[in-house]
């Protein structure tokens, strides 16, 4: 019995995807539930399994091919053994035909016999352009001069050399980049989008972790991070400006009571920005642990799309990769994200003295339809608050 391996749905609002990789080839044997492919969409990988055991017989779709819920990409047979199916051979190329000399019976001149001498060439296979066919000594030496070799054309692209260490290479954008660039690009058309910078002393919350991290540890399996910090803080400043934790839809606006904390995380695909659900209701164990899974899910290509779906406000950490300040660019249809950048040390003016603090420079970008400035401010504000009199946020060792 022949069955149909189909695209499964992918989720909501999800249409189609990219066949990335096939783990089977015609031919070979297959489990139920056995991956059969990877399917890449906007947001995460799939894995594609066998609904039933058998020999696959066909493979309707290539690598790199865009693919519909519900399309055909594979068949199995499940009465076959990998035995009695065989592979439809590839395509043998048929051998360019080879130039067969021709043979003249034409007398030559005597200089061409004596230029024929000198060259090597054979005058049986020069054809004579002289009076009744006679070889000439031009005949000759045409015959001798070796025909100009047309350069060959690669048989797949390949990084273009201009001029010695000049090169490039095209690649095609896979589908996640794509999605990408398209919701950042829409980000910018459609909002008003703005962003506001402040700084904040890390002093406190540095001294906390540094004497605290061993037996947070010990006692919650996690290490202590600053991301539980800004998590803490932010949902405290989302609560009291709740239009940053907004969605305008049309000519609404949506206000939610509920915290599900977008985190960015970087992987080799592309930026990711996986849900911390009820931040909120979250310890700073409960946060850490949190943002651990989704960071390892995410690098690993294990999240699922209910992790990606719903957020409520985002926060990105280019620290991490050196930044000093940014601009984030919002993630639609969310109307605040905040960035956190590098902590520097830097002399700061302290009642009338000069000290060394550890400095972060935070930045939040809104949209500017909902969001007015001087809230924007505030919040920022009320963030840089907690963030330097840590002991507000309750913490829980």
């Amino acid at each position: 019995m022949n069955v149909d391996i189909k695209v499964p749905i992918l989720g909501e609002s999800i249409v189609e995807g990219t066949l990335a990789r096939w783990h089977k080839k015609v031919g070979e044997a297959i489990n139920a539930g056995e991956i059969i492919a990877d399917l890449e969409t906007d947001k995460v990988n799939i894995e594609v399994s066998a609904s039933a055991a058998g020999v696959i017989t066909a493979l309707h779709k290539n690598e790199g091919d865009n693919v519909a819920v519900g399309e055909l990409i594979a068949s199995i047979d499940t009465a076959a053994s990998a035995a009695s199916v065989t592979p439809a051979p590839a395509p043998v190329a048929t051998p360019a035909p080879v130039a067969v000399p021709v043979v003249s019976d034409a007398p030559a001149t005597p200089v061409a016999r004596n230029v024929a001498a000198d060259t090597g060439v054979d005058l049986r296979t020069v054809s004579g352009s002289g009076p009744d066919g006679r070889i000439t000594k031009n005949d000759v030496i045409k015959a001798s001069t070796p025909a100009p070799v047309a350069p060959v054309a690669p048989a797949t692209p390949a990084p273009v050399v201009a001029s010695g260490s000049r090169r490039e290479e095209r690649v095609k954008m896979s589908r996640r980049r794509q999605t990408i660039a398209t919701r950042l690009v829409q980000a910018q058309q459609t909002a008003a989008m703005l962003t506001t910078f402040n700084e904040v002393d890390l002093t406190r919350v540095m001294d906390i972790r540094k004497r605290k991290k061993d037996s947070f540890k010990e006692h919650n399996g996690v290490g202590l991070g600053f991301m539980s910090f800004f998590t803490k803080a932010t949902v405290s400043a989302l609560k009291a400006f709740p239009a940053v934790n907004a969605e305008i839809q049309g000519d609404e606006i949506l206000y939610k009571y509920y915290y599900d904390i977008g985190i960015a995380v970087s992987t080799p695909d592309g930026l990711v920005v996986p849900v911390l659900r009820d931040a909120d209701n979250l310890s700073f164990a409960g946060i850490e642990k949190g943002i651990e899974s989704l960071a390892k899910r995410a690098r690993d290509n294990k999240l699922g799309l209910a992790d990606l779906t719903g957020g409520t406000f985002t926060i990105t950490n280019g620290g991490v990769f050196g930044s000093m300040m940014s601009t984030p660019i919002l993630n639609m249809p969310q109307v605040g994200i905040l960035g956190m950048h590098k902590i520097q040390e830097r002399a700061m003016v302290m009642n009338g003295e000069i000290v060394i603090r550890p400095m972060m420079y935070i930045a939040l970008s809104y949209d500017h339809r909902i969001i007015d400035g001087a809230a924007a401010v505030r919040f920022l504000v009320h963030i840089k608050d907690l963030l330097e009199d840590p002991d507000s946020l309750l913490l829980e060792f």
